[in-house]
């Protein structure tokens, strides 16, 4: 079986516990997130419809996930979400989508890795020191002492917040989502 044939009926689903309810309309912060493509993004400054897929951790193959990472409601799934976007990126393009980021609190190294090692045509960015996490209040757990993110999409026109998300499981189908909330809101 590989990464992206995971069985998401024997893994636990993760529910709505209400924690990104306050996210609809609310602006991007103004904060600066190391990017993959060099540099750094600064969202004030973004124009159009961004995409923003936030998820806890991609999983490297010389590291081994924390333990019991499988029982952790909506854990499991960074790199098959990362690659469903990867696969639907010129579709997301088609629909008006300008920026497409994905977003997890591993640093810069760890996420130049995972974006080589999948061939994304996005950049990824890390939120290390949680500015964006703390900002907007993002749903958060912790394992093995590390904060990490619960999944979730965003999706910004302009720098507000039109769309949310949450919670998002199988992440296999996030950008697949995306796309027909896109279509229909040209309808």
């Amino acid at each position: 079986m590989s990464l992206h044939d995971v069985d998401w009926g024997t893994l636990p689903m993760p529910q709505d516990d209400g924690a990104a309810d306050h996210l609809i309309g609310r602006c991007l912060p103004s904060v600066r997130l190391v990017s993959t493509a060099g540099g750094t993004v600064a969202f004030e400054l973004l124009e159009g419809l961004t995409v923003i897929y936030i998820y806890p951790m991609t999983g490297r193959p010389d590291r081994a996930l924390p333990d019991n990472w499988d029982q952790i409601p909506g854990a499991r799934g960074c790199t098959p979400q990362s690659c469903s976007f990867r696969d639907h990126f010129a579709e997301l393009k088609e629909h008006g989508v300008r920026n497409l980021f994905g977003l997890s609190t591993q640093d810069g190294a760890y996420q130049s890795e995972a974006s080589k090692r999948l061939h994304l045509p996005f950049a990824l960015l890390s939120d290390e020191d949680l500015a964006f996490t703390d900002a907007l209040k993002l749903p958060s757990f912790e394992v093995d002492g590390q904060r990490l993110l619960r999944r979730l999409t965003l999706i910004a026109e302009d720098e507000k917040i039109v769309h949310v998300r949450y919670p998002v499981f199988p992440p296999d189908q996030d950008a697949t989502h995306v796309v027909d909330w896109l279509k229909e809101r040209k309808a």
